[in-house]
């Protein structure tokens, strides 16, 4: 049975916010993907929330971002939320592929985002989980 995978991607940096999607998509080719933009990393955890209490069915969640470093404690806050958002859906049991970049530069970004394909990198996190989480509801049965 084909995994149906929702992506959530934040675009505030929209750049690299398409280059990681190219590369979930890609590396999730044998699943149904659905996707979802959110304006900045902060709203993945949220959306990603909103989807899996909806009952729509997603095995697992991508998310992907990336927050570049600026001159203000703004990007500490951003990093370490969104980071925590994502972790403490994982501790519930939800699979998440975390890509959410955090940078200094924006070739930073770009370098992970396209040479070393964090998109795909992402996808392939989210897919393991699934597998172990599959692996284990079967020994329930």
């Amino acid at each position: 049975m084909r995994s149906r995978i929702l992506i959530i991607t934040a675009t505030f940096y929209k750049d690299v916010a398409d280059a990681l999607t190219e590369g979930a998509t890609a590396a999730l080719e044998d699943c149904d993907i659905d996707t979802v933009e959110v304006p900045g990393a902060l709203e993945i955890p949220g959306a990603i929330t909103i989807a899996a209490s909806s009952g729509a069915g997603y095995d697992g969640y991508v998310a992907l971002g990336c927050v570049i470093r600026g001159e203000t404690t703004h990007y500490d806050y951003v990093c370490g939320e969104s980071a925590r958002g994502l972790m403490d859906l994982s501790l519930m049991g939800i699979p998440v592929g975390n890509g959410i970049l955090t940078v200094e530069t924006r070739e930073q970004a770009l370098e992970r985002a396209i040479k070393r394909n964090k998109g795909a990198a992402a996808a392939n996190a989210v897919m393991t989980l699934i597998a172990i989480r599959d692996r284990f509801e079967a020994a329930n049965d």
